[in-house]
């Protein structure tokens, strides 16, 4: 049985996926706007993100939010925040790409308490509370049991805001690509994560991605019983207001979590950062 924060969060997220179906058939007709270089945004993404905050501002009105589209919101409460993606993989879903989700998470301090991941076209519904588990449409899910990188399946993505560090990246894909099975980069942070969590993938990384981006995810793939680190194997900086810049990061089994990490380091990305 889902339990109340999640319950009220599954209908916003079901609300936000809403409005993403209902204007399938009208992307030709949309106002897109570019954010920054390569970044865009549509008026269905802020409508999306409203009907989320309405949802979880009507059960809970005295939480902060921290949104993709409308930034921050302080709430009477300190403590809880909000961190919301309407629409995570805007690029494919402006390009009828059938690939993108809503995300939110409750956020304690920092730290995500509670996740819902929905990806509407498949009525795939991820959900994860702390200390309860990870599930995919009420059955539970775990990360796979690879035992290194020999065969594995890696996600990644390509932020625009990390492009200069492209080369570093592909230098590090290349060596991966010796043991690895393949890398995938399918553009939404908030499904490789969930896929991680399930199984469908066995690691993920990526720089430059948001607390919007990754707070649910991150959660899924700790109760899914797999580990979360950035390039340097360090615990994951706040998901909230103080975290808002670009995180870099690191999900999968505890295995192959830890020899993508080492890889990262060896092929020489981890360094194009400091």
């Amino acid at each position: 049985m889902l339990n109340p924060v999640i319950t009220i969060m599954v209908k916003a997220a079901r609300q936000g996926g809403n409005v993403l179906l209902r204007n399938i058939n009208k992307l030709d007709s949309l106002n897109v706007v570019e954010k920054e270089r390569l970044d865009y945004a549509s008026e269905v993404d802020a409508d999306a993100e409203k009907a989320v905050i309405k949802e979880l501002k009507r059960a809970y009105p005295d939480y902060s939010v921290l949104g993709e589209e409308s930034g921050g919101q302080a709430g009477k409460n300190g403590r809880y925040t909000w961190v919301i993606d309407p629409l995570d993989g805007t690029s494919n879903y402006l390009r009828g790409f059938p690939h993108y989700c809503v995300s939110i998470a409750l956020v304690d301090n920092g730290e995500p308490t509670d996740a819902v991941i929905f990806d509407p076209l498949r009525n795939e519904l991820f959900t994860a509370s702390r200390g309860s588990g990870a599930q995919l449409n009420e059955r539970r899910i775990r990360v796979t049991d690879r035992k290194d990188l020999a065969g594995a399946i890696i996600g990644t993505g390509f932020a625009p805001r990390e492009r200069a560090r492209a080369g570093a990246q592909l230098e590090c894909v290349r060596e991966l690509l010796v043991q690895a099975e393949d890398v995938r980069r399918a553009g939404s942070a908030a499904l490789d994560l969930a896929y991680v969590a399930c199984g469908r993938s066995d690691a993920y990384f990526e720089a430059g991605v948001k607390a919007w981006d990754i707070a649910a995810g991150v959660l899924l793939v700790r109760e899914a019983g797999g580990k979360v680190c950035d390039y340097r194997g360090a615990s994951i900086a706040r998901m909230d207001f103080q975290g808002a810049k670009g995180h870099q990061i690191v999900a999968g089994n505890i295995k192959v979590c830890e020899a993508l990490q080492k890889t990262i380091v060896t092929s020489g990305y981890a360094a194009s950062f400091n």
